[in-house]
């Protein structure tokens, strides 16, 4: 195929807005969330996973994800990018390709830092990290989007309910649970540090999910534009839900449920934002928020998990709910865009179950398998005076703000 300017120009912009999710977004929204002593540190997580997973996948990540016809992983043909800027994939260069799905597998392991916030080893954090995007992200991409067993059953994941947020909440799940929970867990720990930093990385994240939705059509179509339009549609709804829920429960609502039900819609309509309608957005975004909001309590209260930003809750659940419901709301009659040949709600419904299942039982596996060989690699779990003191000055020598 010959490259398309349009598409091309709207890839380039989406590359740049999924990056932007990450850096500066993710890190000022989970940097809001602790403690002062742990700001930079956890700014400090997003900045080099973004820099380790963008070596990871031009050596190897990017050819295990979208190179050869094997049903389980891709092969090494895409190693190093070797056909360089000549290469086309659909309708753009393929190199713009990669650096748009290098921006996902960027975001992913980050998202999976807001679990183990203030306790965690630095070089556990990046040897996780790399080992993970090789062993869960890059198969089960190939899985969904590579042409692998998956996308051959024609399972639906328009931007990365599966892809993304189910293995990024699954492993969150297991990691927090493996490393333990922090001092004072649950009842005695310290509030938000900036409700206000927070915001603006949920804002950041808000304005960047229209990349991540609306370029994963690949093209400068309608379909990035009903995704754009869904994207925002749910968030706005999961938002009021998530204050109401509150403001109910509390008698006021705050700005951090505020953008949580926020984010919690955003991961919840993902999957499904390039095949339903509008009103079908409003109401995944509102369920989503509310079983989201029912998940933080049941983690924290009940598994006793200190999965500490609610990684699993939000970004893991719905994920999760948006890949099992969009089997219902692609339908034409509640305005979606139907199914693949030879499909109906019943077998699109079966298949997400199925993926789903694969998912989440391959991403807790693995993840498993990983922290196991960081533990007794580099370890996991800080010293506790380290975690005392506050890992900005304990790993990083540095803090956020100099009195």
């Amino acid at each position: 195929m010959t490259i398309n300017g349009g598409d091309t120009a709207w890839l380039l912009t989406a590359t740049a807005l999924v990056l932007f999710m990450t850096l500066p977004g993710l890190a000022l929204f989970y940097a809001g969330l602790v403690r002062l002593k742990n700001v930079l540190s956890v700014m400090t997580h997003c900045v080099a996973i973004a820099c380790l997973v963008s070596i990871l996948w031009l050596l190897g990540g990017y050819s295990l994800a979208f190179s050869g016809t094997w049903p389980l992983v891709g092969d090494l043909g895409a190693f190093g990018l070797p056909a360089g800027r000549a290469a086309v994939h659909g309708s753009v260069p393929e190199p713009l390709f990669f650096m748009f799905q290098m921006t996902f597998a960027i975001i992913t392991p980050g998202l999976i830092v807001g679990a183990v916030v203030e306790r965690i080893r630095f070089g556990a954090v990046l040897l996780f990290s790399g080992l993970w995007v090789l062993a869960v992200y890059a198969p089960v991409t190939h899985w969904i989007w590579g042409g692998g067993w998956l996308a051959q059953r024609n399972v639906m994941d328009f931007a990365g309910g599966l892809v993304v947020h189910a293995t990024a909440g699954t492993s969150a799940l297991v990691l927090a649970w493996r490393l333990g929970p922090r001092d004072g867990f649950p009842r005695d720990l310290a509030p938000p540090h900036n409700s206000g930093l927070t915001m603006m990385g949920a804002a950041m994240l808000w304005v960047g999910w229209f990349g991540f939705n609306g370029g994963s059509a690949l093209a400068a179509n309608a379909d990035a534009a009903a995704a754009i339009m869904a994207t925002h549609l749910s968030a706005a709804s999961a938002g009021l839900v998530w204050a109401l829920i509150e403001w109910r429960r509390f008698k006021r609502p705050s700005m951090v449920g505020l953008v949580t039900g926020v984010v919690a819609g955003l991961a919840t309509v993902t999957p499904a934002s390039g095949y339903i309608g509008p009103v079908a957005a409003v109401a995944l975004g509102g369920l989503g928020s509310l079983v989201c909001y029912q998940f933080v309590d049941l983690v924290k209260h009940r598994w006793k998990i200190d999965d500490s930003l609610d990684v699993f809750a939000v970004h893991g659940v719905g994920g999760m709910l948006g890949s099992l419901l969009v089997a219902v709301l692609a339908a034409p009659a509640l305005g979606g865009v139907g199914y693949a040949k030879g499909m109906d709600m019943a077998r699109q419904a079966g298949v997400q179950v199925l993926g789903l299942a694969a998912t989440v039982a391959w991403s807790a596996i693995a993840s498993l398998a990983i922290a196991f060989v960081v533990q007794k690699t580099v370890g996991l779990r800080a010293r506790d005076d380290a975690i005392e003191e506050g890992l900005d000055m304990a790993a990083h020598g540095e803090r956020a703000w100099n009195p």
